[in-house]
Formats: C-alpha cells, structure tokens, sequence
C-alpha cells in the first residue's frame, strides 16, 4: 500500500500460497488457486535435466557455476566471466545462447559499458547462465542445441517433467507461452508452485525419488552457499539468502512473481504473485508473509528493512509517502 501523510493513497494487489513438502496447502493470501507464470522461478527446475543427468561432473561445474545456472544475474564482470566458462566447456560461443542482450541490472556494470560504448552482449542478459545451462544439457543428453527454446523441444519436455514431479501436477495440460529470454513459460497454479519449492526444501519428505533427491540437494546447496551468483551484490534475492544464512532459499521471477523454499525453522514452499506485476512493492510483500509465518527473526528483519517498506518522494525530493506492506495471511 502506498500511504501519504500517513492515509492509504493506493493499492497493489497480491495472492499467495504457503505448502508443506507433503502437499498441503497451510497458509495463503487472497486465492492460492490463482495461475500465473512464474517466469524466472522456474530457473532451479530448468536445470534439472542438467543436474540429475551427471552434467555437474561431466563439465566439472562448481556451486558457483550452478548458482549461475540457476539465477537472473546482474550482469556483473564476475557473472559474465562465469558464463563465458560455462560456455567454453561445452565448445560454444556467446551467439549460441538464445537470449538477447540487454544492459546489466548492475548499476556500474551498466555504467561501465555506457563509459566504454561498448554495446552489452547476450552474456549481459540476466538469464545467460541458464541458456548456458541448456546447451550443456543438450550436448550431455545428445540432444540438437539448435531450436533448443522450442516448447517441443525434448530438453524442454524434461524441463515440463521436473516441474511436474515437484509440483505434484498430474498430466493434465499447462498453458505455455514464451518467456522474456525466449524460453517457455509454463502457467501454473500458485498452490503448485509453493508445492515444488517445498519439496526443494525438503525433498525426501515430498517423497520424491533418490535421484531427484540427489539433484534438488544439489540445486538447493549452490544457491544457497553463492546467492551472488544467483541475483547479484545488493539485490533483494542474494541478501535475503545471505542474512538467513541459506535457510531459505529465494528466487525472484518477472512481473511480480516471487518463490522460497524456507528451511526452518518449519519447512514450507512460498509463491507469490503480485496482481499487477509491480516490483517495487514485492520485496516488501514477501518479507511481511515470512516474518507472519516466522521464518524470519527480529533481527534478521532489521538487516533486510531497507527492502520492507520504500520512501515516495515527490519531484522537490521530499519525503511525502511510503510504500509498505499491508496484509494478513490466512491459515488453512
């Protein structure tokens, strides 16, 4: 809610929906059951055909590799370095990647290449590291690279298995359209989505399969031991896995969507969507629903304040408003 001299000035709107790694649905905001796509979130099971085929050890990829993978960078030098080197174990070339370029989400990284009129590469593109992923993937299961983003694609259909198992989904179609970084976006129910980060919080409890097992511990372990590789230094998704020192893990997707699998000190799965795609009050949004779930401590909510609420200022640079969190979850 953005409030003006302390009175309710606008809204944003959001549903949520919290799981057990067994299924069932705890807690939620507004309809569980409300789809959305969860862009970005889905990163950790986009790489999964990767993980559970022997790819780690194939190209002998470290946390910090997989973290990347994993994550919507910032397009940092480190993060581009690093996707150069997953590139190279695989014989492939930045154009290879099926991503666009576009400017880094890093303040100085962009400000870097304006200095330098150098125009930003795909390397640059927040999703380079899990197209690198793809490719390796492709090249590990003999699959063709080219036409690899296509929904029919095998890797994909893989890709549509994993969050199918995590998920609990039976075989009953989801709508698909296409991401920002060209590869599919799967719609799915809210519910859902808290299910499959449930069960990558905990996935013996979800009774998933030993090799699946395997992989989400996996998965769960890069992104947690180098979550600046997973968002970027600064940004809301690395400080929050840093402050709770990888209890939870956290993953952003575009246009308001959020997700955490949350290890202690009660496991659970969280998606959020907010209504409007508006980032700006998201981050403040997820922090109320996990402080209320008491997955965050007092002091752990100090260290992440500067991402709960957001001075509005007007065009004199005046504090005129704030932009703060105003909701109540609902147990089920």
């Amino acid at each position: 809610m953005a409030s003006r001299n302390g009175l309710a000035d606008s809204w944003h709107f959001a549903a949520a929906a919290v799981a057990t790694p067994e299924g069932h649905l705890v807690a939620a905001l507004g309809d569980p059951e409300v789809e959305a796509y969860p862009r970005s979130g889905v990163k950790p099971f986009q790489a999964m055909p990767l993980v559970r085929s022997g790819g780690l050890e194939r190209f002998s990829l470290d946390d910090a590799d997989l973290a990347l993978i994993c994550g919507s960078h910032s397009g940092t030098p480190e993060h581009v370095e690093r996707a150069v080197g997953l590139l190279e174990r695989g014989g492939f070339q930045a154009d290879d990647l099926g991503c666009a370029p576009h400017a880094p989400f890093d303040p100085q990284a962009a400000a870097r290449l304006r200095d330098t009129r150098e125009p930003p590469s795909r390397l640059h593109n927040n999703c380079s590291g899990k197209h690198a992923g793809m490719l390796l993937a492709c090249l590990l299961l003999d699959l063709p690279p080219t036409g690899y983003l296509a929904s029919d694609h095998p890797l994909q259909q893989m890709v549509l298995s994993e969050l199918r198992r995590f998920a609990r989904l039976d075989d009953r179609p989801l709508d698909s359209a296409v991401d920002g970084c060209g590869a599919p976006a799967f719609r799915m129910a809210l519910a859902d989505a808290a299910r499959a980060y449930a069960a990558l919080a905990d996935p013996a409890a979800a009774g998933l399969d030993e090799q699946s097992r395997a992989a989400a511990e996996r998965v769960v372990r890069a992104m947690t031991s180098v979550p600046s590789m997973v968002s970027g230094p600064g940004r809301f998704t690395t400080r929050l896995m840093e402050v709770t020192g990888g209890r939870i893990l956290a993953k952003e997707g575009a246009d308001g969507f959020y997700a955490a699998g949350i290890r202690g000190p009660v496991t659970m799965g969280l998606a959020l969507k907010i209504a409007d795609g508006s980032e700006a009050c998201r981050d403040g949004v997820v922090l109320e629903v996990l402080r209320q779930l008491g997955s965050l401590s007092k002091d752990e909510m100090a260290e992440l304040d500067e991402f709960y609420s957001r001075p509005i200022h007007n065009w004199n640079g005046d504090h005129v408003g704030d932009l703060a969190p105003d909701l109540e979850l609902q147990e089920i």
